[in-house]
């Protein structure tokens, strides 16, 4: 069974969507199903927790419908599918997923990994000085397009030349982080074309909290 978004969720210019597990249904005995809420966090602050039984991309995909704007996600699959089949749809990454491959990468490569995390940290410090003088709109997009670009421009610039003069194995923690990184830069650079696009998905991971809190009241119920 799958449970669909209600209201004006599905109207917002900006919509944030993740999927999180839960044990949902018995699946044998003593042993519950795992299956998925797909949270979606709309642009006038409300939060929808679609159900579906699993985390197959159809399962995005008809949750999303016809869904015209801007999605902004992790950078789990599903999405990518689902809108380069959109015409009508921008999909935006977030950039706390891309920055935790390279937290994961610190012990094996720790100069490469935090000169990555360093060109992030400075993308999060001209959102903060964005926020402290109130910038929106045009204003925001001048500060981004001034102080954020030329950072963005110099991260891809570096880690393209790090996966190609560096002999790191494909398994290497900062290669499969540089890759994950590289492959998404059309959409980790939309919120440099759009202010009202923050950079991550953060407001939405928030919000995930009463599902955490929620699985120990739910422990043992089968329905």
């Amino acid at each position: 069974m799958l449970f669909f978004p209600t209201g004006s969720i599905l109207t917002s210019r900006v919509l944030a969507m993740d999927e999180t597990p839960i044990r949902a249904g018995r699946k044998a005995k003593g042993k519950m199903r795992t299956a998925y809420f797909w949270p979606l966090y709309g642009d006038q602050h409300e939060v929808s927790f679609p159900y579906a039984p699993s985390r197959a991309k159809q399962h995005a995909e008809e949750i999303l419908s016809r869904y015209c704007g801007t999605l902004l996600s992790d950078g789990y699959d599903a999405y990518a599918r689902y809108a380069e089949r959109r015409a009508d749809l921008v999909h935006a990454l977030c950039w706390v997923h891309a920055r935790r491959g390279f937290v994961k990468a610190q012990e094996v490569e720790p100069v490469r990994a935090q000169k990555a995390l360093d060109f992030i940290a400075a993308l999060y410090e001209q959102e903060e000085a964005i926020r402290r003088r109130g910038l929106e709109g045009e204003a925001m997009l001048r500060v981004r397009a001034e102080h954020s670009k030329p950072v963005v421009d110099a991260f891809f610039a570096w880690l393209e030349e790090e996966l190609t003069r560096s002999a790191l194995l494909p398994t290497n923690p900062f290669t499969k982080a540089a890759v994950y990184a590289r492959q998404r830069r059309t959409g980790l650079e939309v919120f440099l074309s759009d202010p009202e696009v923050p950079l991550d998905t953060n407001h939405l991971e928030r919000a995930l909290r009463v599902i955490p809190m929620g699985r120990k009241n739910w422990l043992f119920c089968w329905t």
